[in-house]
């Protein structure tokens, strides 16, 4: 057991005493006083607080941007942290200087931030274009210079090769190994290896909060100042960090992050990749996790209704084994699950694309990037001859639940993708929901909009969408 966390931060080894469920921004605020890192929403949304987290991938050292602000020092133990001030050394770093020479900076409030994230980039992607700098750029707000010139900065140093981040080499990491639990100023942080440990300290501490990735408890951690006082994180647990590939499908841990879910589904499923990075800027995909975004249940959450329409399988595990069912049956009712007290979400399993099959996605939000869904539709069909002989279509904002809809899934079945038979398709949609009305968009408008979308999957697969997108 260790009473301090061990880890980098910009370069220096460090061993600090702190309440592991501390956020990392506060702590760097605080602590070492390093407040180029600013705070702005407390939710992960802004990218005020943006650092970069470096870990050792396959030999080499891979940095990636995180929120600070909804991170603990927990997950800061074995790692690397680079922060605004870590970046610059003798010289500014290349993004820096190009920022401040064409003026992409004014009052300096989200331009850290958006350093941290840029920097994170070139080093990842030298080949980076227009696409790939916006993405990086999703998860953070410009209030003042707009992006146009933040976007040439970016483009001037990929033009110029890139650039790396200074930090530890690959053997230093040696010395900052995980500890399996920390215990400072009475909280405890658990960190388990295997499925069985973390299957025995979730029977024996069931009151101790499961963390993943955090970026939805780390929410309420930051806006509420809550406390942790026990942690179990399922960061290092192997079987939970697999991922398995065979021949007909793909299995994800549950603790595998959502950037690299990303990177193997986006070849397989184009439109699933899209939603990915709409729903998680870098920051947040490279932090959450696929089993955390089932986990909680939300009926708003954007992967369970894609995954459903894919078919997916979710794998539970206790002391007394597993079991595993469709993930539609695992949701009940809101925020209600599956999940006994005593198992955790396993993995989770797609099939990989059929002859025939044909899957889209759509996410209808009041912001492109880092929005919440009012209404989120997935439709998957398997078409001989262009005969529907199979379909699945899955919603999420429109019930308590993700919810699969087999009426206009069966309106489908035996029938052209025409008109006609997407119009009853689109009554049975609209007929299977109650929605409520908030503030992203009233039932009304909900169902409107869930039925609307069976027409633009049928224009999707016609090609007429991609004409008018075109235009």
């Amino acid at each position: 057991m260790a009473n301090s966390i061990r880890f980098f931060l910009n370069g220096q080894k460090l061993d600090v005493a702190v309440r592991p469920d501390t956020t990392v921004l506060e702590w760097l605020r605080s602590g070492p006083r390093l407040t180029g890192t600013k705070e702005g929403c407390a939710e992960g949304d802004c990218g005020a607080c943006s650092v970069l987290l470096g870990d050792v991938v396959n030999g080499e050292i891979r940095y990636q941007a995180a929120n600070s602000c909804i991170m603990t020092m927990g997950q800061m133990d074995g790692r690397a942290l680079v922060t605004v001030e870590g970046l610059k050394g003798e010289t500014l770093h290349p993004i820096q200087a190009a920022m401040a020479e064409n003026g992409s900076s004014q009052c300096g409030f989200c331009t850290p931030g958006i350093v941290i994230s840029l920097a994170g980039l070139v080093a990842n992607n030298v080949a980076a274009d227009d696409h790939a700098i916006h993405d990086a750029l999703a998860g953070n707000l410009c209030r003042c210079t707009g992006y146009r010139p933040i976007v040439e900065a970016a483009r001037k140093v990929v033009e110029e090769g890139g650039a790396s981040i200074p930090g530890p080499a690959v053997a230093a990491f040696a010395e900052v190994q995980p500890a399996d639990e920390i215990a400072a100023f009475g909280a405890m942080f658990h960190q388990p290896r295997t499925l069985d440990d973390l299957l025995r300290l979730r029977r024996d501490r069931p009151d101790a909060v499961l963390l993943a990735g955090g970026t939805d408890l780390g929410v309420a951690l930051a806006d509420f100042h809550g406390d942790w006082d026990e942690v179990i994180s399922t960061a290092h647990v192997r079987e939970l960090r697999d991922i398995g590939e065979t021949p007909t499908h793909l299995a994800f841990g549950a603790a595998v992050t959502w950037e690299e879910v990303l990177a193997r589904v986006a070849s397989l499923y184009p439109s699933f990749a899209t939603l990915i990075r709409r729903f998680g800027s870098t920051q947040i995909r490279s932090m959450g996790t696929v089993g955390g975004n089932i986990g909680t249940a939300s009926p708003i959450g954007d992967g369970p209704p894609a995954l459903i329409a894919l078919g997916a399988e979710i794998e539970l595990a206790s002391l007394g084994g597993k079991r595993a069912m469709p993930l539609e049956d695992f949701f009940l009712d809101y925020r209600k699950t599956e999940l006994k007290p005593d198992e955790v979400i396993a993995s989770v399993r797609i099939p990989r694309p059929a002859a025939g099959q044909d899957f889209r996605v759509y996410k209808i939000s009041k912001r492109y990037d880092q929005d919440i869904s009012t209404v989120c539709g997935a439709f998957s069909v398997m078409r001989e001859d262009g005969i529907v002989i199979s379909a699945r279509i899955a919603f999420g904002g429109m019930a308590a639940i993700p919810k699969r809809v087999r009426e206009a899934e069966a309106a489908l079945i035996g029938r052209r993708l025409d008109e006609e038979a997407v119009g009853v398709c689109a009554a049975a949609i609209r007929d299977a929901f109650s929605p409520l009305s908030d503030w992203r968009g009233s039932a009304q408008y909900r169902r409107m909009v869930a039925a609307n979308l069976a027409e633009r999957f049928r224009r999707d697969l016609s090609g007429e969408m991609v004409e008018v997108m075109a235009l």
